[in-house]
């Protein structure tokens, strides 16, 4: 497909040119990556009702169930009017570079309706917990036509906070009696929270998910001591039993209705967008220096040297970095 096929297939909501359309924006083929560029340009110029979707991310700890929550709650929404779609970082592995990308398994119910997207995407070896593309591939979902995008990271972390630079809404998926793992999150990631559930509340564990609930509440006020500072709300619900789901998404929507006054949703918006800007710019130096032909040349030498020790890190940075801006064009260096 090239891509006016692409952007009509997409107009028409066609899932086998979103798809492929999501794969073109991860692609790191500079060829792909040109015509990625020339996608995101057309899309963006058509991007009429781009504001009306609501982008959440959600995170959490290990075995909070994220990727249940989110199946729950979206088959709730798509009953309600919604289209939804899933973008479901998976973790690359640091050894082999692969990824299980199951989270796919744990949306059965969500996968099944024409009205859901799910696209699991590897991390590969990005921080912040999602993929390097994962922006780009918002707005293609968005021009298809899905007014919910759930962005689901691949942990909790202190890099994890990534994911809020992107969505409208963060929401932290925690458990009950997480105490050490709560500790984990440290307060980077709470002080990020705009709404907070403990999940799993059904059950015997409905109970310690209240009181836990609870303590995050008295814990939130700690976190900032100006008393006109917005708190996020603390929920509980269960994707088992679908308690509280519709009370997480209320919250989700009282958080959109707080930015939208005063124009704070657009300010968040055009920062994320400064902020893509230079990420965007980060990405395409690095990769330069990376292919850069002298570069290329000495690299497995000076990567033996400074692992033998021969030759420190800072020297070795300083030879690299001489030998890009040799093959710079005169004008990139007044």
């Amino acid at each position: 497909m090239n891509v006016a096929q692409l952007t009509e297939g997409i107009a028409a909501r066609q899932r086998r040119s979103i798809a492929r359309a999501i794969t073109l924006v991860e692609s790191m083929r500079v060829t792909d990556r040109e015509k990625a560029r020339e996608l995101l340009t057309t899309l963006r110029a058509g991007e009429q009702s781009r504001d009306k979707a609501v982008r959440v991310g959600v995170t959490g700890v290990p075995g909070a169930g994220k990727s249940t929550f989110i199946d729950a709650l979206g088959v709730k929404l798509i009953e309600a009017g919604h289209r939804v779609a899933v973008l479901a970082v998976d973790p690359s592995s640091t050894k082999t570079g692969g990824s299980i990308l199951g989270d796919r398994t744990r949306m059965a119910a969500l996968a099944a309706s024409d009205d859901a997207f799910i696209r699991p995407s590897p991390s590969a070896n990005h921080l912040g917990g999602v993929a390097r593309a994962t922006r780009e591939s918002m707005l293609i979902v968005e021009a298809a036509g899905f007014d919910v995008v759930l962005v689901e990271t691949v942990g909790v972390g202190q890099s994890e906070v990534a994911v809020a630079g992107m969505v409208d809404t963060f929401l932290l998926v925690t458990l009950a009696r997480a105490g050490d793992q709560l500790q984990g999150i440290k307060r980077g990631i709470l002080e990020m929270a705009d709404v907070i559930t403990v999940n799993k509340a059904d059950g015997d564990n409905e109970s310690a998910s209240r009181v836990a609930a609870r303590e995050l509440r008295t814990a939130m006020k700690l976190i900032t001591s100006d008393p006109n500072a917005r708190r996020p709300p603390v929920l509980t619900s269960s994707s088992y039993t679908g308690d509280g789901l519709m009370d997480v998404w209320q919250a989700v929507l009282d958080h959109r209705a707080y930015l939208e006054e005063g124009g704070g949703l657009a300010e968040r918006r055009a920062r994320q967008q400064r902020d893509w800007m230079w990420s965007l710019v980060d990405d395409e130096v690095i990769e330069s220096v990376r292919q850069n032909r002298d570069v290329k040349a000495m690299r497995k030498g000076l990567e033996s040297k400074v692992m033998s020790g021969q030759l420190s890190a800072v020297e070795a940075a300083q030879q690299i970095l001489t030998a890009f801006a040799r093959n710079l064009p005169p004008t990139w260096l007044d």
